[in-house]
């Protein structure tokens, strides 16, 4: 009797800590495990699986074909990664020759693949009417040519315009001042006012989009709208 009552509150004491110990392990333990399962799910939640375009695409790059002729010093056909510019290809034909003049050409656009790209002398850009009608005349010959196939040819034969209705239209996003000029009512501040237009907002994306810029109504419009084209 002396013993136990010597000992009792110690042994008591003793296993109430064992078992205070065992219910704060457990609670520990438990709180580990649900945050190690938390994260286990945020980790499978999070991440997005990648489309086979995207694998593609980080895969490897694309690549264009591109032809280039006229007054450059290295005419041919280059190789460009997709989203190159005219200007890019000009740089690997070896820059423009001392005869070229591209006031008639959009250095800043995007390539496509088989694209053509030309660039005029001084004396084409000068008599450009007489330029493209001749660019027109090679582009039917080498379609209707009968005792040759050439899939190089620049249009396919339903681009082809007969002779009736020749097309020498003005384009919006190319055309110089003067080309613009020679427009009916449009003289020199509404040239400019194109100009202005397409370089602070960008190029136009259809014809009709011209009655934006100032000075440009729906009657001037429609005398001018057979002549022009983006």
């Amino acid at each position: 009797m002396t013993f136990t009552y010597r000992y009792r509150k110690q042994i008591i004491f003793v296993t109430l800590t064992l078992v205070l110990l065992s219910v704060v392990g457990g609670v520990i333990f438990y709180k580990l495990a649900f945050d190690s399962s938390n994260k286990e799910d945020n980790i499978v939640l999070n991440t997005k699986k990648k489309t086979n375009d995207e694998k593609i695409e980080e895969e490897e790059d694309i690549y264009y074909q591109v032809d280039i002729k006229g007054e450059v010093n290295t005419p041919g056909i280059y190789t460009v990664k997709k989203d190159s510019r005219v200007i890019d290809v000009i740089r690997l034909a070896g820059d423009l020759t001392d005869n070229a003049d591209t006031s008639v050409l959009n250095l800043s656009k995007k390539v496509t693949d088989e694209m053509v790209i030309i660039i005029y002398s001084y004396d084409e850009v000068a008599n450009f009417a007489l330029t493209k009608e001749k660019e027109k005349q090679e582009q039917e010959a080498c379609l209707n040519y009968s005792e040759i196939t050439n899939d190089a040819c620049i249009k396919d034969e339903s681009e082809i315009v007969s002779d009736s209705t020749i097309s020498l239209k003005i384009s919006l996003n190319t055309a110089t001042i003067e080309e613009l000029m020679t427009l009916p009512g449009i003289g020199e501040a509404k040239a400019k006012a194109i100009i202005s237009y397409r370089e602070e907002v960008g190029a136009f994306q259809n014809i009709e989009e011209l009655k934006e810029v100032d000075g440009i109504g729906d009657t001037l419009f429609d005398q001018i709208k057979e002549n022009i084209t983006i």
